[in-house]
Order: structure tokens, then sequence, then C-alpha cells
């Protein structure tokens, strides 16, 4: 936005013969200039100087700071963006609870609550409340902490008790005052940070841009909306980033103010704004129909805003009331969300696509002829999976009814039989992958179907990120960073491009160097050797996780004769149900993964399965156990591997045949059945000392 062209004098002058106290009085009165500027630009939106004159201001200070960094303050407008990424955030609990609200839909309902708030307060029911009634944003909760007039700290919402401390990425957003222009002992206000329409429009362009010149462009890489795109860009831990998204902060209340009264929630929002901080258009209101006025005026007027809304808050004016009023575990009494009901609009279906996860999963969408719905155009709605497209009976050329559920997802709400064109066919969903071909697999019970293809190209990233994990082939180094650039450079298409990957062409990636090359190269080398049941759980297999690779690995020997087992061959390994054998059997008959298996032996990548040589004097020969919670010193899979060793066997119930439980931390329910039955429970220590006294008396008798 172009501000009015009102130039103003420079408040820099030179250096030489300046005094420190005269450099720092000078950069205090740039920084005051800069302030009252941004405020008039970003808060109340009536600019007094042009873009270049501003750009002028903050240079200069920029300047006296590099020249004087002594005199730079963590409050400056030149602090604006952070120097890097940053750690995980720490969790900062919140000064008192941020309460979900209450949501209403209609007059009626609205009336309701202020019958029932009457009601609970004790108040003749003809009494006029005064409400304040204001936009309700659609974005993200935020706390805001000035200590002495400075921005000291901004939390996000959490859980409504305790939030992540966000203040390198808050310090970026341009409505939040880094200084006060009131030196008050402590501010704490609560508000929506959101992304404007305007600005969400150009970050989904430009990554649309990206994604086409990447050979991506398919949508997936788009935010769906303001609010997912709000809710990703705070949370990034790279401040730098969030700094080139214009987010905006929009103030809904004062909660802590030392040094000023607030009587009121009205109060509170007038001094809001004489502190500078921006809020959205609120309003006074007399009784409860005025409030579903402000509600029913800004239902058809919302299109006119510059961002997204979704309702209007309706709160007690009077704080005394307010706190009289309390709250419940959820929401506070004295307050409640007018929500507008979703928007509707007419189109038809040109065609139904179906698109193929990360995951694998299949999902049918429709593609609709573009309209315009809750302030953008619509053209195209997810239909879930198969079973909702036939509940729905959607077909190609059916004129349906959309809607934004929750003024966000577009989706198909019903079909309008009546102008069902003739001949249109009911929808089946493939039973081949579209991307690769492969056989499509729906476990029984379940209602997505998934791609059995190992090396669809739908899915690779994930799968390579699987195939490294720890408890599968264990590649260190293997992070999705690296997945990303490996795939863009199409340096890998599947499992056994890693086998063939040149030190010289790794260490030349964004990010990599030749030791951490070398590093991953020999992590690579060493999963070659890792046992049959770690590749079979590496490859990804629908409903085959560790345990049951262990199994199946155990009793096939070797990945050839496992291929080759039938149904029934492997529904006869203990634990192996018909739904994992079927999974296992689909899997080993797409050819495109029998080649996959052909080229990692190729690559020397281990197909066996060591025969486990115990004895049957070993301690626990014969016992069965069950291991549940957290472990203090031994993961799962070590845990595993010490009961084996010692002859014992791990299975995944409680049951009378169970002869031990290993507990650790939060056992769950497993633990409390194998009280109920009688079952020996021992923990981790425990276990150590049966397995060393048992050993000690080998050693004695020997």
């Amino acid at each position: 936005m172009p501000r009015r062209d009102t130039t103003e004098p420079s408040l820099a002058g030179g250096t030489e013969g300046e005094t420190t106290d005269d450099l720092a009085r000078r950069a205090e009165a740039i920084r005051l200039e800069i302030r009252r500027h941004q405020r008039l630009y970003y808060v109340e939106s009536r600019p007094e100087i042009t873009d270049e004159d501003f750009d002028r201001l903050e240079r200069e200070l920029i300047d006296l700071e590099r020249d004087h960094p002594e005199l730079t303050t963590p409050d400056s407008p030149t602090q604006r963006v952070g120097e890097g990424p940053s750690g995980d955030f720490a969790t900062v609990p919140h000064s008192s609870p941020m309460l979900s609200l209450e949501n209403t839909y209609t007059v009626e309902e609205i009336r309701e609550f202020d019958a029932r708030l009457k009601r609970f307060l004790n108040l003749d029911a003809s009494l006029e409340l005064d409400y304040t009634a204001e936009l309700k944003v659609d974005g993200v909760s935020l706390a805001l902490l000035w200590r002495e007039g400075r921005l000291e700290r901004g939390v996000s919402r959490g859980d409504g008790n305790a939030g992540d401390d966000i203040t390198a990425n808050v310090r970026t957003i341009r409505s939040i005052p880094l200084r006060l222009p009131e030196d008050l002992p402590l501010v704490e206000a609560r508000g929506e940070v959101y992304l404007p329409r305007k600005e969400f429009d150009r970050i989904n362009t430009e990554r649309a841009g990206e994604a086409d010149r990447e050979g991506e462009g398919d949508g997936t890489v788009l935010f769906a909306n303001p609010r997912n795109a709000t809710a990703g860009t705070i949370r990034l831990k790279d401040p730098r980033l969030v700094a080139r998204r214009a987010l905006e902060f929009a103030c809904w209340a004062l909660v802590r103010v030392d040094g000023a009264e607030v009587r009121s929630q009205s109060d509170g929002i007038d001094l809001a704004r004489r502190l500078g901080l921006k809020t959205v258009p609120s309003t006074r209101c007399h009784g409860i129909e005025e409030v579903i006025g402000f509600w029913e005026n800004w239902r058809d007027r919302r299109e006119t805003l510059g961002y997204d809304i979704d309702g209007v808050v309706a709160k007690l004016d009077s704080l005394v009331l307010a706190r009289r009023a309390g709250q419940t575990s959820k929401s506070p009494r004295w307050a409640i969300a007018c929500k507008y009901p979703a928007q509707q609009a007419h189109t038809r279906v040109l065609a139904i696509r179906v698109q193929v996860g990360r995951t694998g999963a299949l999902t049918p969408v429709a593609e609709l002829e573009p309209v315009r719905l809750a302030g953008s155009t619509i053209s195209r709605a997810t239909l879930h999976n198969e079973e909702e497209v036939h509940r729905k009976d959607v077909r190609v050329g059916d004129t349906v009814v959309i809607e934004k559920g929750g003024e966000v997802i577009p989706k198909v709400v019903a079909v309008v039989a009546s102008l069902r064109p003739a001949g249109a066919k009911p929808f089946r969903m493939p039973p081949n992958c579209p991307v690769c071909g492969a056989a499509v697999f729906r476990a029984e019970g379940e209602v997505v179907g998934r791609c059995a293809g190992a090396s669809c190209p739908a899915k690779r990233e994930e799968s390579l990120l699987h195939f490294g994990r720890r408890g599968a082939m264990d590649i260190e180094g293997l992070g999705q960073a690296l997945v990303e650039q490996l795939l863009a450079a199409g340096l890998v298409a599947d499992f056994a491009d890693l086998y063939r990957l040149d030190e010289t062409v790794v260490a030349g990636l964004d990010r990599m160097a030749e030791k951490s090359a070398r590093n991953l190269l020999g992590q690579i080398e060493a999963s070659r050797s890792r046992p049959l049941r770690r590749l079979l759980f590496a490859l990804g297999i629908r409903l085959v996780g560790e345990r049951a690779s262990a199994l199946l690995a155990r009793r096939a020997g070797e990945a050839e004769r496992l291929m080759d087992m039938s149904q029934e061959d492997l529904e006869a390994i203990p634990e192996i149900g018909p739904k994992i054998a079927a999974s296992v059997r689909l899997f080993f008959s797409q050819t495109q993964n029998r080649k996959l298996m052909e080229r990692l032996k190729a690559a020397g990548v281990g197909m066996t399965e060591p025969p486990e040589e115990i004895s049957a004097d070993r301690p626990f020969a014969g016992k069965s156990f069950v291991l549940t919670g957290a472990l203090p010193h031994w993961t799962r899979e070590e845990a595993e591997e010490v009961i084996r060793s010692q002859g014992g066997r791990v299975v995944s119930s409680v049951s009378r045949k169970t002869d031990f439980v290993l507990a650790g931390k939060d056992p769950g329910s497993k633990l409390e059945k194998a009280r109920s039955l009688g079952v020996k429970i021992l923990s981790e220590e425990e276990l150590r000392e049966r397995i060393g006294r048992m050993e000690e008396r080998e050693r004695t008798t020997r």
C-alpha cells in the first residue's frame, strides 16, 4: 500500500564531534519516528510518508547501529528479524487459561445464551445486559507480554494451559509493537495472528510456481486457507522465513494491565488502541438484540474485509459480571462465538480424479466448474473415499451443492438429482494405482485403499524415510531434507538406488560435505548386513510392523522362500492372521516389488535371517513375554533381543498362557490385565537380576 507523499527532513547527521549521549539521543529519536509511522501504516491505515521516505528512516537507523553497536536496543525496529533458525520451542504456562468459546449458529441460540447467562447471574430476565461485539478473525490465538513497555514474550495458545514460546517469530510481525508508547509495568494482550487474503494469494502463487518448476504442480504444495498458512508460518524455526510473510495481529483482550484501570471489555479495547495495538471492528451493544444486529450486518459485509472472519464474538462488557459468571472446564460463560453458517454454492462435476498421497492412500477428488464461494474461487473438492462417493452417489456431469466446511475446506454436500444428465455412470475406484500401476490394497474394515507398490513415485519420499529409520535399515543421516534433495536431483527412485550413490555427487548437495557424504555412505554400507526381518519392516508392507517382520523372517529364513509362500503358509505362522497374510501375499505378487527385491539382492542387501541358536537350557527357554510401557535403559527392540537370546519369545497380547509381563513407565491396560490373570510382572531391573543369577548358576555348575 503506498503511503501519502509527504516528505520529512532526515533526523540523521554526521557523527563527527558527537558524544555517545548525542548519538544515543539521535538513535532514540529515529526509533520513535519509525514507531510512529509503523503504527500509522500497520495499525491505523493512515500513512503520512512515502515508502521511500520510510525506508530512508530505517536505513539511517541501521547505519547508525551498525557503526555503533552499543546503541542497539532489543526493542529497536531493526531487530524485527532474527539471525537464524531456532531450536525446539520452549513451553510456557499461560497466566490464565486460553479457553475455547462455545459456538452458536442461529438467532435463537444467541438469545438462549443471553437468557442462560441472566439465569446463572440471578438477574431479571427483562434486564438488558451490555455486551461488546467484535468480529471473530479466523486465525491463530496468541498471548503477548510487555514489561516496562518492552515486548518480552509471545506464546502460542497450545493446549490452553501452556503454549510454545515463539517470541522470535512474533517480533517479525509489524503490527505488534516492540515498544509501547507508555511504559506500563506490565501489559498482557491476547489476540489473533492472521494472514490477509492478498498475502495468502501471493504466497500460494509463489508456491505453485516453485512446484511447477520442480515438476510437482498438482496443487498439493498449496496452503488450503489463510488459517492453515498462518498456523504453519508462526511455528517456523527460522524467523527470517516468518518475516517474508506479512502476518498481522489483532488484539481482542487485555487480560493483565498494571498501571492503568480497566473496568470493562470495551475499556480494554480502547486502551489497546491507545497503546498502538491493532483491533478489529467492534461495538458496545445494549442488549442481545443489538449483538444480533451487528452479527447480521457483518454476515453480508464480510467479503469487503481484507481477511477472513467466521463470525462475531459477544462478550459481557462488565468485567465484574464476567468474573461472577466464571467459566466451565472448557469455555467462559460470559462470552460466545456467533458463527456464520457455511456458505453454499451450486456447480457441476467435470471429472473425478484419484490422487495418491505420500503414504499411498488413494483419494477421489471432484474437478468442478469454477465457482465463487466464501471469498475464493473453488475448482476442486475432496470426496474423501470410495464409500463417501457411493453414499452421496456423485457422478461426472452432476450438479452438486458445495460448501466450505468450517469456512475452510471445500466439500460436496449433496447432488441435485433432478439435474443429472442422461447416461451419467456411477464412480468406481481403480483397481490399480493411477501413478505406478501397482495393485490397490484395502484392508478389511478400512475405507481407504492404498497403493501396494514399494517404488510408487507418489510415495517415494515417505517410503525412503521409513526405509532408513531406526528399527528398519537404520541409516543415520537419511533425513527429510536429504531425501528431498536426492529425489529432486534424480539420484534415487527407489531403495535400491541408495546403494549406488556416489560420494562425490552426494558431497555436492546443499548442506552436505565430504565428511557428511562419507558418513552417510558408511551407514548405507552397514545396512547391507541387516537381517531379513529389518528389511521386511523397511519395505513398508501394509500391516507388517516390526513384530510381524521378525515372525515372517524367522519362519521363512530367506526372502525368496517368503516371496513364494501361499496365503495358507503365511497364516500357519503363529500370530500372523489372514489380514497380514493377504497384505504380504499382495505385496510380493506385484512385478515391480519382485524386481525391487532382485535389485536389492544384487546390491548386496541381506536376504536371510540368521537362525536362532538357543538351546533348551537357556534361562527363559519356552517362556513367553509381553512388553508394555517405556523401559528406563533398553529400547523395545533391545529388550526383545535380550529375551530371545535367553530362549524366550515375545508376544503381543496378554493371556493366561503368558509367562511374564515386562513393564516400564506408563504401561497401560496390559499391566492391569496381567494382574487380573495372575501373570508374573517384572521390571527391567528385575529381569536383569534374573538373567544375572541364572548365568551365575550356569558358570558355577560348569
